[in-house]
């Protein structure tokens, strides 16, 4: 049976890492940083989008910025031709 991970993949679906910023709520010139990862599809990100929904409607620490990372893990096989050939006994 294959993970719920390779399923997603062969649907589209890619890694996505976003780095959010935000303030911190009692010192508001202080950011933190929050790292979030999740397969999510590429250009509209759907899943980070529904996220950064639920951080808005209910968390205290307003957004700064989002720096978002992403990569299709399933790509066509990339081949080399080879030379030569080594052996270890």
């Amino acid at each position: 049976m294959a993970s719920s991970e390779f399923r997603l993949q062969m649907q589209g679906y890619g890694l996505t890492t976003a780095n959010i910023l935000y303030r911190l709520p009692d010192h508001p010139r202080i950011l933190q940083s929050y790292i979030w990862q999740e397969y999510d599809l590429h250009p509209h990100f759907p899943e980070l989008r529904k996220f950064l929904d639920f951080w808005t409607r209910s968390l205290d620490g307003p957004l700064h910025g989002v720096t978002v990372a992403h990569a299709q893990l399933i790509k066509p096989a990339e081949m080399r031709m080879v030379d030569g050939e080594f052996r270890v006994h």
